[in-house]
């Protein structure tokens, strides 16, 4: 048994870093770690359990068979991350420039499987080419397809699904990435698209460079695809850490509070001057967030794509919350395409995984103009307003400023609309259909022309119309819940959240499955 142990070892030291100096060498000249090492970075000390780490491609045809590649080129295995188990994939760019064989997707499906029985987190960390060129050109295997996409949407909603792109990641790991709840590229390191260069200049005959075609300013900062841009290895996957620290393993579980020393009824002095009540100046509205949430809780998720809203994870008295603000100092808050779309993604998050939403108002109404329409607004705006109807989660409201038109509408605005559990107004909130300029300029115009003043009539007209504009106005037919003092805000959605049942039960109709409009 001992001879036999000794030749197991033997062939396991040829798999790992410490057997393959001259690998790990190539790997640390990129300025990158290996494969293991980003594992052992992520997860607890001393946590991770590798399965699969004696696996070799398939030997079938000529080409396969002259393949080497340690592990099919996928580490697998289960870890813990804050003492919670997570299954983890880890493309091995040493082998074959992290292309993944046969042999190494089955690995990922069985990760997957053991994922979503154990209910637990899915972690993938793409450093390579996705599926090996030699082992797909040739219809006897290719011809059945992979099962790894419908995996993927049942796992979705289901538990928590992570891709971290850590190098080139075109082809399979894009699609991956696509139906993954958090993405993290790491900035002037990584890429994603639908191929890479050599494929693209094949093809087409358009000759990039890989961070032209699909690297991290793209795709973080302009596309959206990813939602955060990462320093370095160990930034992004801290980022991961923290991203799962407000999520419950699956979604049969409770999000996971944390203790705090905090007190509920904190308030805070400096909020009665975070919001100008004068309607054009802007302000930084993660401010106020950060004053009514613990201290130090914010993640904001896409900070740097459509930053006229935030979305952000944080926590009240220790409860995970999902912040949703308009942003007053990008484009005054209006919502777009992009904003829409990356609210309605975070609600979605967010109602799969039980965390309350909680709305910030303070928006002048959508985009409007021929190039708005141009990006398909009416439609795909459609989406926050979807999300928002089909969560079951808690969700509240503060409107802090402006709340105007349909844009008040998609941010939780008043009781009717969604039948929020709480919705508070401050006293520098503005609540009409439209802005008030554009209304009087629209239904007034004959009578200000025709005025020995146009100007002073239209300011008299303007005013006039203001003062039913009001905090007080809003709250006197009970379309909004109570006129708040700033400082009360934190303890007030506190005790909301307190109340509050976990879930809503369904009043819906009868029905198969809902149709998004995007």
């Amino acid at each position: 048994m001992r001879e036999l142990l000794a030749g197991i070892d033997a062939a396991r030291l040829e798999v790992l870093d410490a057997g393959r100096p001259a690998a790990v060498e190539r790997q640390r000249k990129r300025g990158k770690l290996t494969a293991r090492e980003r594992v052992a970075l992520l997860c607890d000390a001393g946590s991770f359990r590798e399965v699969g780490s004696l696996v070799q491609p398939v030997q079938a045809g000529d080409s396969a068979a002259r393949l080497v590649a340690p592990a099919d080129g996928l580490v697998t295995g289960s870890g813990r991350i804050d003492g919670r188990p997570v299954m983890i994939c880890s493309s091995d760019y040493t082998t074959l420039g992290g292309s993944i064989g046969h042999v190494g997707r089955q690995k990922m499906l069985r990760a997957m499987r053991r994922a979503g029985d154990g209910g637990m987190p899915f972690i993938m960390l793409h450093d390579g080419g996705g599926h090996r060129i030699q082992d797909g050109q040739d219809a006897r295997s290719f011809a059945q397809g992979t099962p790894v996409f419908e995996l993927f949407a049942r796992l979705s909603g289901w538990v928590p699904v992570v891709s971290a792109v850590m190098g080139p990641a075109f082809a399979g790991p894009t699609n991956y990435s696509a139906m993954a709840d958090f993405v993290v590229m790491v900035r002037e390191q990584s890429a994603m698209g639908m191929a890479g260069p050599s494929l693209v200049k094949a093809a087409i005959g358009e000759d990039i460079e890989t961070e032209a075609l699909g690297g991290a300013t793209m795709h973080v900062d302009t596309t959206g695809i990813a939602h955060f841009g990462a320093d370095d290895e160990a930034h992004c996957l801290q980022a991961i850490r923290r991203y799962l620290s407000f999520l419950p393993s699956n979604a049969g579980q409770s999000p996971p509070v944390v203790a705090t020393d905090e007190p509920a009824d904190r308030r805070d002095e400096a909020l009665l001057d975070a919001v100008p009540t004068n309607l054009r100046k802007g302000y930084d509205v993660r401010r106020v967030l950060a004053l009514v949430a613990d201290s130090d809780s914010l993640f904001e998720i896409r900070p740097t794509f459509a930053r006229n809203i935030v979305v952000c994870f944080a926590r009240l008295a220790g409860r995970p919350v999902g912040f949703i603000a308009n942003q007053p100092r990008i484009n005054a808050g209006v919502i777009d395409v992009a904003a829409s779309e990356k609210a309605a993604h975070f609600i979605a998050v967010c109602d799969a995984f039980g965390l309350p939403l909680v709305y910030f108002i303070d928006v002048p109404g959508n985009v409007v103009g021929s190039a708005a329409e141009r990006t398909g607004l009416g439609r795909r705006s459609g989406r926050m307003l979807y999300e928002l109807g089909c969560a079951t989660v808690p969700r509240l409201s503060v409107v802090l400023r402006r709340g105007y038109g349909g844009a008040f509408i998609m941010m939780n605005g008043g009781q009717g609309s969604f039948e929020a559990e709480a919705t508070f107004v401050w006293p520098s909130a503005e609540i009409c259909a439209m802005s008030v300029e554009g209304s009087i300029d629209i239904i007034h115009r004959q009578e200000i022309d025709a005025a020995p003043d146009p100007q002073a009539r239209r300011r008299e007209l303007i005013a006039d119309i203001r003062r039913k504009l009001g905090p007080l106005r809003a709250a006197e037919h009970f379309h909004l819940d109570e006129v708040i003092d700033p400082r009360d805000t934190r303890a007030l959605l506190v005790r909301a959240l307190e109340d509050a049942p976990a879930r809503r039960r369904s009043n819906g109709w009868a029905r198969v499955r809902s149709i998004s409009p995007i």
